[in-house]
């Protein structure tokens, strides 16, 4: 089940027009996200430039692919995709900015005590933070 609709993740990318469904969000990443969704997106997971720095590395690991290219390649644009699904879902569980950013910043028991952004930067690690988000959404023990 997805929390975060197609709109809430494609705002968190500022992409335009923002995608209706996920087969729209699916076009944007497959041809690759425009590099202003990196800055956009990691800028509202964190303020602090050192975590922007690390999440940056991470996503876009090759220095000769973050300079020059329009756009991202479609691996660097999945996992791009990812980290703004989990965000879009935290502030549907949280609906707030600062309540969303504390929640992936923490450690937490149901990921072996590690942090959802640091897990959520792997599919499957992804999918787990969006299931711990899910049973926060509807209420069940987490």
């Amino acid at each position: 089940m997805l929390l975060a609709l197609p709109e809430a993740i494609g705002a968190v990318l500022a992409l335009t027009p923002l995608p209706q469904s996920l087969a729209e969000l699916e076009s944007h990443v497959t041809i690759g996200l425009p590099r202003e969704a990196l800055q956009s997106c990691i800028g509202q997971v964190t303020p602090s430039p050192e975590e922007q720095r690390r999440l940056r590395q991470q996503i876009v690991p090759d220095a000769a692919e973050r300079q020059g290219q329009e756009r991202l390649s479609v691996r660097a644009s999945q996992r791009l995709e990812r980290l703004a699904r989990v965000y879009a879902t935290a502030l549907a569980v949280w609906n707030d900015d600062e309540s969303a950013r504390a929640f992936l910043k923490a450690p937490h028991p149901m990921l072996e005590g590690r942090a959802p952004l640091d897990v959520a930067l792997s599919e499957l690690g992804a999918r787990r933070v969006e299931m711990l988000l899910g049973r926060l959404y509807w209420g069940v023990a987490a």
